[in-house]
């Protein structure tokens, strides 16, 4: 059987892993890069063996791609989709789907239109420690779940990062930049979310540069730094989420699921392993799982083979654009809640994602 080819738009520094992940899956082929900066496509492609560099028009011009894998900045993550759907390409954005509600209704409109997939970031729950934790909860090794938390608080990244002022502009700060792993990891955990609210500030007017080439310069903040939010499951949980950039320190999990028979402690959901830890009222000790699933390691990219293997077998793929568009709707009703001092119900909903099977090879993403 012929190979589902790629062409990554978008030769940053997240394609690197993306392009060294692709190949291992057997079902496909990265054919061809683009950028903005055709040198820094070409150089991509020579690094990574990739037979063809050239422009995104080039890209989405060629008939043999099947699937636009979209690693552009979020600003143009809709403008890119939405032409590699209107060029007859299936396509996988990096997260967040968009930046507007409008912008994500318009890619799924466009996508059922054209018979079409639209899949995105992240896929890190389709790691070994998510879908491990996964399958704890379906086995009802805590239980009933009846509560979460999940928290992401550091000091911003001006301190590390070669150009932070994009995290400080509307459509990223903490939430849009990290909420996505948080928000799909409870998704794929939990189900879907029935309403939210939150509160949310700017700490700091101004950050500082603190990291080279920059060192120095200041950053105007444009979009909270500190969010809280509760969020309501539809299967009965309900969860306490905090993102920040305005926390030196603490002491908080990633994220814990509180049940009826234990809780469990989940792993960084920004990474595809673990640890993955377990309390249960039977034995009232903590105690580490055993991976139940691959792929531990850095494994971006799991996503678009499962969507690729997905439109082959006709059943729905996992990272899917509406999961997504769920996640943005989701973070656009946390910013709405805090400014208009209320509850808000979410219009949208999703599938929980079904769990990868067990034992399958690191090259697979179905027997």
């Amino acid at each position: 059987m012929s190979k589902t080819r790629i062409g990554v738009v978008g030769c940053g520094n997240i394609s690197s892993t993306y392009l060294s992940v692709l190949p291992t899956f057997d079902l496909l082929e990265v054919a061809a890069c683009a950028d903005v900066d055709v040198t820094r496509a070409i150089a991509q492609a020579t690094k990574h063996g990739v037979p063809r560099a050239g422009t995104v028009e080039q890209l989405l011009g060629d008939p043999t791609i099947d699937i636009v894998l979209n690693l552009t900045p979020p600003r143009i993550h809709a403008e890119i989709a939405l032409a590699a759907l209107q060029a007859g390409k299936s396509v996988y954005n990096e997260k967040p789907l968009a930046l507007r509600r409008e912008e994500g209704v318009c890619l799924l409109r466009e996508a059922r239109k054209r018979n079409l997939r639209v899949g995105c970031a992240p896929d890190t729950f389709l790691g070994a420690g998510l879908q491990t934790c996964r399958k704890l909860i379906d086995e009802g090794a805590i239980g009933q779940p009846v509560a979460a938390t999940a928290f992401l608080l550091s000091r911003g990244p001006e301190g590390w990062h070669p150009d932070p002022e994009f995290f400080y502009q509307v459509g990223a700060g903490p939430l849009f930049d990290m909420g996505p792993y948080y928000l799909t990891a409870l998704i794929n955990l939990l189900g879907p979310i029935r309403r939210v609210t939150g509160s949310t500030r700017v700490s700091f007017a101004e950050r500082v540069i603190g990291s080279e080439p920059k060192r120095g310069q200041m950053i105007t903040v444009e979009t909270p730094t500190h969010l809280s939010a509760m969020l309501d499951f539809v299967s009965g949980p309900v969860a306490s989420m905090i993102t920040s950039f305005d926390v030196w320190t603490h002491n908080l999990p990633q994220i814990e699921i509180y049940g009826s028979e234990g809780t469990l402690s989940v792993p960084d959901p920004n990474i595809f392993g673990g640890p993955v830890c377990l309390w249960r009222a039977e034995t009232r000790v903590w105690e580490e799982v055993p991976f139940s699933h691959g792929r531990d390691m850095n494994s971006r990219g799991i996503g678009v083979a499962d969507m690729a293997q997905a439109i082959r077998s006709g059943r729905p793929h996992r990272a899917s654009g509406e999961m997504a568009y769920h996640v943005l709707d989701t973070m656009h009703a946390i910013l709405d809640a805090s400014r208009e001092d209320r509850h808000v119900h979410l219009l949208s909903s999703c599938q929980r994602p079904a769990p990868l099977p067990v034992g399958l090879e690191e090259s697979q993403v179905d027997p």
